[in-house]
């Protein structure tokens, strides 16, 4: 019986997104040998009806269609706790998940997407549309002031043990003044030192002008069609963050559909490739 060294979630409702979410999550299962769980969140376990059987049949149909190995679940609960319980339960790597952007409601009280992630120890990759790519190699770092910054270069090296030939762009902005300059520039200059230590290719580019960093970083990102974006969440998020617009919901609901590597700032976290 072969065995799987990591475990990838998906949930999953059967829509467009969720198939979208199927397709990343198993470009990246085959080159980390990992099973694909198919998560179908139900209200009430007792009023499920046939959905059991219907995702047995999608798990099948993916698992001979991408080649990957599929497991369905289903579960009772919510998607704002089920989803990093079962993360917690199977131990997984990395939750794939789709979402439709910002509309609605969402724009005013804030993006599902961002707080379902908000709180899992695992990094989740937010898709809109079908992969672009064969391989996620373009991948747009932004570099700003705040030590979390660091915490997605372990990540960077994931994807580099990984896929190899993958590049990454160092986003950054200068003329914030001394307080903010400074540690930008300390930390582009480790992130530098450490992708050259496990030989991954970096590229610095510096906003060529003022104004929102993250909008800059998302204007950048749409003009050179890189292939993931990666950010960091804010350290304890709070209500008011979403009332007011935090920049990840930008982000992840960006309306260039560029794929989103999201991840929480704990130290905490260790994953299975220890020689990164």
């Amino acid at each position: 019986m072969e065995s799987y060294t990591d475990t990838i979630i998906v949930p999953y409702d059967f829509t467009e997104k969720a198939d979208c979410a199927v397709k990343h999550a198993s470009i990246l299962a085959r080159k980390m040998n990992a099973e694909v769980v198919l998560l179908h969140i139900v209200k009430n376990e007792h009023k499920q009806g046939n959905v059991g059987t219907e995702l047995d049949t999608i798990a099948q149909k993916i698992k001979n269609d991408e080649n990957v190995a599929v497991r369905p679940l289903v579960r009772e609960g919510t998607i704002f706790k089920t989803i990093n319980e079962v993360v917690a339960e199977l131990k997984g790597v990395l939750v794939v998940m789709g979402t439709h952007g910002m509309k609605g409601m969402q724009k005013i009280t804030g993006s599902w997407a961002l707080k379902v992630i908000v709180g899992c120890h695992v990094p989740y990759l937010i898709v809109q549309k079908d992969p672009c790519y064969t391989d996620p190699t373009d991948i747009l770092f932004p570099v700003d002031y705040k030590l979390e910054t660091k915490e997605k270069l372990k990540w960077v090296s994931m994807l580099g043990y990984l896929t190899k030939g993958i590049k990454v762009r160092l986003f950054g902005q200068r003329g914030n003044g001394p307080m903010y300059d400074n540690p930008t520039k300390a930390n582009m200059n480790f992130c530098v030192r450490y992708l050259e230590e496990r030989n991954i290719a970096s590229e610095i580019v510096w906003a060529d002008e003022r104004g929102s960093f993250y909008e800059l970083s998302l204007k950048y990102a749409k003009e050179e069609q890189v292939d993931v974006i990666m950010i960091t969440t804010t350290r304890d998020i709070a209500f008011h963050d979403y009332i007011l617009g935090a920049y990840e919901q930008t982000i992840i609901a960006n309306e260039a559909q560029i794929p989103v590597f999201v991840v929480n700032p704990r130290t905490e976290v260790k994953v299975s490739y220890t020689n990164f």
